[in-house]
């Protein structure tokens, strides 16, 4: 079942009463309970390290070939640089998710900052997720594609195809990847921390090989102990595309180099203008060449925003646990990323490196110490760790880009045409749709090209960064309630805070950013017109939205009006349930027919009948206590309930009402059942998962509560005919059928016949074929077994006849269990 560690918190919860017995009411609205903290499933720090560098670590892939062919064999030093200064940007993302803010930071940030510059941050940020997908799949088509031409030649069959192909097929391998996770998103199906986890031990049995076969190359080859050139203004070789419109300001500062003094960063084909920094320039032309050297290391940081997502899921203490894999992460990342160009600057020699720039650890694995043989498998390990993490990298940008906007559009910034939930999915597949096409158009755009999303991406993440912190250093200001953990070096003067140290890395970011700004033309041209495009559709739909707000998705006539209050608790006195209750589970408002069937099937003066539905919480900000009340209860779900209460009134049925947010629907439910001693749970079949995947994923969930309640508990399944599939949660007594019963029996007379096993008893046979299946299980047998289970789950429910007697009258079939153990 797994070995995750999951806690519970207080769930967020909407109560209310229909039909039955007349609903608490006030001017005409029914009372409705809603809690502010969500209900997630708990992880490890080391757990949450693993998301958060499967996205930040798969930057160390290609930034070191985009790093170097923009400004020179100088780049290791800026990458190392970026890397350090990247524990001062987590120090911010850190104060940020320790705030106690009502509804996640965008609220507050624009309750501090003002909806404008909200919406420009938030374009940004979005602007980063476009291109951390395409840039992240590109990447691996790379490396495949160079691995390919590789082992062609090695098998003396050569393949080398053109630059111009390589990308062309990179791009083809980035769409059909995308369009892999746009499926998995748009049926709601998402990587677990478990699956994370597993990548970063593939991944770090690699960096362990890596940094081992490096160092021992470099030891017996003294041709290889050579560091790059200091990270000093007169090193700097920028190509063209790296300076932008500097020539133009200031050309008596940068001067063209001859190509014959830049060949690590020279291309293919007719040789590229490249710039330097003349002599005796001065000090502020000096440190502006840095600040353009860092800014186009920058994207070496990407990856950062996954840790506000992951804080929500972090077991307590919360802060504390934070502070670890944010350590975990910063380490981790310096080793890899870093260790990565200098070992490319060490190993592969000059004149080779630039044909490695978009694969540039695959060039390090070929130019290692060792026969062609074992470096070609380890360049294999190489591409599949990286094609495990860069894949995952464009999930996580998919979910991290479809949890922001469905953040702000909880905020009235987008219509509720982008949030309405697929009928069969429950997604928000609208908005999801919308993000994959941009990253499809991207990838087209680019045509493939590493170095071109690159820059651009760069661009995104230094915007985003500056804008995070730009809200921080306002928030310290506009809001001076305590925190839990704030970004060091703060002084006290007359009674003020002054922060030093979140006010020096505002500055650093927003002096890296108005530098980009001017050297990156494509990327500055591209970003602003995006972040234009992204800020008008806000504003528009804000507008909208605002003239709007009366109607519904239907008209306003259709659905009740709800009275909203907190309470930060569910129990069966909170939610005024009796022990033993039922819960019904709904989404869409149009496949209810589970629910009228729980109505027609349940006596509600004898059992309480709890109508639930859960609201996904996911991507960054989004908050994990102290939720606003209108975050949970949208428009939908006062649609969704309104139906829910026509119905009930219609059975003349009582039914609660309950919203749960969580991170994760099966883990809310299996919570809420646990709360609120529920002894049923009822749902719908499925268009997606057939009952059995239903049962087996809230057993799973069942599994994982800290402290499982001891009743049995029964999922039932609600076909569209009325047919009802029943199941069984947790540990629990089989349930038998009679022959099934009549089997244990005659096996128990044949037995009781012999000498001395008179007093045997019916569950003593029972548990001594069992012992003897764990033993058979753990021995040769094992196989045997597996298939005849496997029979027994694609066979109508009989195996072959089974019988200690030879007597063909006391055997018995065994037909299969229809409950779910664990």
């Amino acid at each position: 079942m797994g070995t995750e560690k999951r806690s519970s918190v207080p769930l967020c919860m909407l109560v209310t009463e229909a039909a039955g017995t007349l609903p608490e009411k006030l001017n005409g609205r029914t009372k409705v309970i809603v809690a502010t903290s969500v209900m997630l499933s708990f992880i490890s720090f080391w757990r949450a390290a693993a998301i958060v560098l499967n996205d930040l670590g798969s930057s160390a892939y290609y930034v070191g070939g985009i790093a170097e062919r923009a400004t020179g064999r100088a780049a290791p030093w800026f990458i190392f640089g970026v890397m350090l200064f990247s524990y001062a940007v987590r120090a911010v993302y850190i104060e940020s998710c320790a705030m106690f803010t009502r509804g996640g930071v965008y609220r507050v940030v624009k309750e501090a900052m003002g909806g404008t510059l909200a919406k420009l941050s938030v374009s940004a940020l979005m602007f980063d997720y476009m291109l951390t997908g395409p840039i992240s799949g590109v990447s691996a088509g790379q490396y495949i594609i160079g691995l390919i031409s590789q082992t062609t030649v090695y098998l003396g069959h050569p393949w080398t195809p053109s630059v111009t192909t390589i990308n062309y097929l990179a791009a083809g391998i980035a769409g059909a990847i995308t369009i892999y996770f746009w499926w998995r998103n748009t049926r709601g199906i998402h990587e677990s921390s478990d699956d994370a986890l597993r990548i970063m031990y593939i991944t770090t049995v690699m960096v362990v090989l890596l940094i081992g076969w490096c160092t021992f190359t470099i030891l017996i080859k003294p041709a290889m102990q050579r560091l790059p050139p200091s990270p000093a203004p007169h090193n700097l070789v920028f190509n063209n595309d790296a300076v932008g419109w500097m020539p133009r300001l200031l050309p008596r500062v940068f001067q063209e180099t001859k190509s014959g003094s830049a060949p690590a960063n020279q291309p293919e084909g007719p040789a590229e203008p490249h710039f330097s920094i003349v002599a005796n320039a001065g000090m502020l032309i000096g440190l502006i060449g840095i600040l353009m050297a860092f800014g186009h290391s920058f994207l070496a940081m990407s990856g950062e925003e996954s840790l506000a997502q992951v804080n929500r899921e972090l077991e307590y203490p919360k802060h504390q646990n934070l502070m670890r894999a944010g350590f975990v992460i910063f380490l981790y990342s310096l080793l890899f990323t870093s260790l990565v160009s200098f070992f490319a600057y060490a190993i592969i020699p000059d004149r080779d490196r630039p044909q490695y720039f978009d694969n540039l650890i695959s060039g390090i694995a070929i130019n290692l110490a060792g026969p062609m043989t074992l470096k070609l498998a380890f360049q294999a390990f190489i591409v599949l760790v990286g094609f495990l993490m860069l894949a995952g990298a464009i999930n996580t940008a998919i979910v991290g880009a479809n949890g922001v906007l469905n953040r702000v559009s909880e905020d009235g910034v987008m219509t509720d045409w982008f949030r309405a939930p697929h009928r069969r999915f429950g997604t928000t597949y609208r908005m999801i749709n919308l993000i994959v096409i941009l990253q499809l158009v991207a990838i087209i755009a680019s045509r493939g090209n590493t170095y071109t999303l690159g820059e651009a991406y760069a661009f995104g993440v230094i915007w985003s960064f500056a804008f995070k912190a730009l809200a921080m250093l306002v928030l310290r200001f506009r809001d001076k309630s305590k925190r839990e953990w704030k970004v060091p070096f703060n002084i006290s003067l007359d009674g003020h805070e002054v922060p030093i140290g979140l006010g020096v890395i505002t500055v650093l970011l927003f002096s890296v950013a108005g530098v980009n700004l001017i050297t990156k033309e494509v990327a500055t041209i591209s970003g602003i017109v995006f972040t234009i495009v992204f800020f008008t559709i806000f504003l528009v739909s804000e507008k909208i939205n605002e003239r709007q707000r009366a109607e519904e998705i239907h008209t306003t006539s259709a659905m009740d009006q709800f009275r909203l209050a907190a309470n930060d608790n569910v129990s069966t006195e909170s939610v005024a349930v009796r022990p033993g209750n039922t819960i019904v589970l709904v989404r869409d408002y149009n496949t209810l027919g589970h629910l009228k069937k729980a109505l027609e099937i349940t006596h509600t003066g004898k059992t309480d009948l709890v109508a639930m539905t859960a609201h996904l919480m996911r991507g960054p900000d989004t908050g994990y206590e102290d939720i606003a009340e209108d975050r949970l209860f949208s428009r939908y779900e006062q649609y969704l309930f309104s139906k829910v209460v026509a119905l009930a009134e219609k059975a003349g049925k009582t039914v609660h009402l309950l919203v749960v947010p969580s991170s994760d629907i099966f883990q809310a439910i299996a919570m809420t059942a646990a709360r609120l001693a529920t002894r049923d749970i009822i749902a719908g079949r499925s268009s997606w998962m057939t009952p059995e995947q239903q049962a087996k994923n809230l057993g799973e969930a069942w599994e994982h509560l800290p402290n499982k309640p001891h009743q049995r508990v029964r999922f039932r399944v609600i076909g569209p005919d009325d047919e009802i599939r029943d199941f069984y949660l947790g540990a629990h007594a089989p349930d038998l059928t009679n022959e099934e019963i009549q089997f244990i029996h005659s096996l128990w007379l044949d037995i009781t016949r012999e000498r001395g096993l008179d007093n045997v008893r019916h569950k003593d046979i029972v548990m001594m074929a069992l012992n003897q299946l764990a033993e058979q299980l753990h021995g040769e047998a094992r196989a045997q077994i597996m298939e005849r289970l496997r029979l027994l789950k694609n066979s109508s429910g009989e195996l072959p006849r089974m019988s200690a007697s030879t007597d063909e009258e006391d055997a018995h079939p065994i037909a299969r269990d229809k409950s779910l153990s664990h």
